[in-house]
């Protein structure tokens, strides 16, 4: 596509212009910014969701058999469905929704120069029936029997029908939610990957694409070669719920190790698929913040292309103690190991862009770090059950739901507070209030770590996950483990609380906050040039990359791309 031609995409069929009504504008939109708020309210809306069923399933173990406010008793059916209900809202409906869905729809078209996705009615779509899917997953809620309660999981026999099956529909529903879900992303990775590679701002080589553009693009690479296995899956065990077959059941010839094979080779790279976006959100921040160029551009992006490759060859580490092979487990652990090293070696590269920098502790920056060093200790503790031999002992006890929420967390919630604060002016044309968000990081992070690492103890206690009450098993129910117990209940409720304040300031700076500037925080990425908050079709005239004097990032310059109109 020669340069005039990409430029003349902006506006050339005048779309940007067209008077809107509120249903075209805000419930049936085609335009990417309106599409990614619909994922991040949705996504926001769901995380409430989430967090409410961990407090009622935390006050159960820290105080078994009391009445938790808001909820009642808890029964051990109950506890099931809350501790998979957390799980799948957690990772399916608000992870991906937020970091991939929303930030991509909203980043992707303004951070490479384009007015919107190529196919905004495909976009549109995606999000329908991301909508659809959680509307099924809460029906799930209300049918006879309850919700699933066989883990996120869905291991099976508990998951499929016959002696061993306590869920009812509730499990056939989760299924089918977790399955149009999976659709709405397809369609969308289509969007992102197609935009990216096409619809790039004149003088825009592959080499100018900001890092969180390339994470995302590359992530959804990872979400479309991994799920079909899955899907796959999905519909065996959907025949078997409904249809009276038996591909998992044992009891009738069928083998549940076949589903856990299907299910990793697709759930280990979705730790990826969600890592990679918010590895991104951080080397955008870090640069901004520090007034740096991200220290070898290059080599982070065919690291996280490798991360994405070796991936696919380390999900049988979750199988160690299912019967497999012995020596196919030392080759995964072999594996496992290896994919450490891309990683850390991300971490280690940002950790460089930080040294010698005139770094501002702004509160985007304060969650960027925090992510790091958080990160890194999932990424130590995820050594451990990665060797087959201590995740012999290790597994399925606390010391794994530890290590897995230091790596999703910050994930999920610290890379996703960073982008928030981060972008906010540029979505909403407003400032948060600082002194706000600072408060919300303190207390989220330290009652964070007062939740876990408790856990890490009982865990190595032996405390083994998806008990619904310890008063059961006598060498648990001791006080030092009950007190631990106690404590990361307590941490969570502070943690909860916090969220008030996140809340409040969100809200209130969406409605009252300080005008923000086009380019508040100096960044020189291409969003910034366009107004705050950006009108339909983004930008007022679509603008050309020019290459400056000055290296990309450097501090004295706040921007490196300019408009079409204006020289180099």
């Amino acid at each position: 596509m020669s340069t005039q031609e990409t430029h003349d995409h902006g506006h050339g069929d005048g779309h940007a212009h067209e008077p809107q009504s509120f249903l075209s504008k805000y419930i049936f939109p085609l335009d990417h910014k309106m599409i990614a708020m619909q994922y991040l309210f949705t996504g926001m809306a769901m995380a409430l969701i989430g967090g409410f069923t961990v407090y009622v399933f935390r006050m159960q173990l820290a105080f078994p058999g009391a009445h938790v406010p808001g909820f009642g008793m808890v029964s051990p059916d109950r506890y099931n469905m809350l501790v998979t209900s957390h799980g799948t809202i957690m990772i399916f409906w608000v992870a991906m929704p937020v970091l991939i869905a929303a930030l991509g729809n909203y980043l992707i078209p303004l951070m490479i120069g384009a007015d919107d996705m190529v196919f905004p009615r495909i976009n549109r779509l995606s999000y329908q029936i991301f909508l659809l899917s959680a509307l099924v997953l809460i029906s799930s809620f209300f049918v006879t029997g309850g919700a699933f309660g066989g883990a996120w999981t869905a291991y099976p026999p508990l998951s499929a029908r016959g002696d061993y099956n306590a869920t009812g529909l509730g499990s056939s529903l989760w299924l089918v939610a977790v399955a149009l879900e999976f659709v709405a992303f397809l369609l969308g990775g289509i969007n992102f990957i197609t935009t990216a590679m096409n619809a790039r701002a004149p003088g825009m080589k592959l080499t100018d694409i900001p890092m969180v553009v390339w994470m995302i693009v590359l992530a959804s690479i990872m979400f479309m070669a991994s799920v079909g296995p899955l899907v796959a899956g999905a519909i065996m065990l959907l025949f078997d719920q409904q249809l009276g077959t038996a591909f998992f059941d044992p009891n009738r010839g069928g083998d549940p190790v076949l589903w856990q094979h299907l299910f990793w080779f697709f759930g280990h790279p979705e730790v990826y698929v969600v890592l990679l976006p918010a590895m991104g959100i951080v080397a955008e921040v870090i640069t901004t913040f520090a007034r740096k160029k991200l220290f070898a551009y290059k080599t982070v992006l065919y690291t996280a292309a490798a991360t994405g490759i070796i991936g696919f060859f380390v999900w049988a580490h979750h199988q160690f103690i299912a019967g497999i092979d012995p020596r196919m487990a030392s080759l995964f652990t072999i594996t496992t190991l290896i994919i450490s090293v891309p990683v850390a070696e991300m971490l280690f590269v940002y950790i460089a862009t930080l040294y010698g920098g005139s770094i501002r502790l702004t509160t985007p920056m304060l969650w960027a770090l925090a992510f790091i060093a958080e990160f890194l200790l999932g990424g130590v503790t995820g050594i451990f059950l990665g060797a087959a031999g201590s995740d012999i002992y290790f597994h399925d006890t606390y010391f794994v739901v530890a290590h897995f929420h230091y790596t999703f967390f910050p994930i999920a919630f610290i890379a996703t507070f960073a982008a928030i604060t981060y972008w906010f002016p540029k979505m909403f044309g407003r400032m948060m209030d600082e002194r706000l968000g600072k408060i919300h990081f303190w207390i989220t992070i330290i009652a964070f770590n007062f939740i876990f690492i408790p856990l890490f103890l009982t865990g190595a206690a032996g405390d083994h996950r998806r008990i619904y009450n310890y008063q059961h098993f006598p060498e648990q129910w001791t006080p030092t483990l009950q007190n631990l117990r106690i404590l990361a209940t307590y941490a969570l409720l502070v943690m909860i609380a916090a969220q008030v304040i996140f809340f409040v300031n969100f809200f209130k700076s969406l409605k009252s906050g300080p005008k923000a500037e086009k380019n508040p925080w100096k960044a020189n990425t291409l969003e910034w040039v366009a107004p705050s908050p950006p009108p339909h079709g983004n930008f007022e005239e679509m603008p050309t990359v020019y290459r400056g004097p000055y290296e990309y990032g450097h501090p004295d310059r706040e921007l490196d791309y300019w408009p079409q109109n204006e020289p180099a």
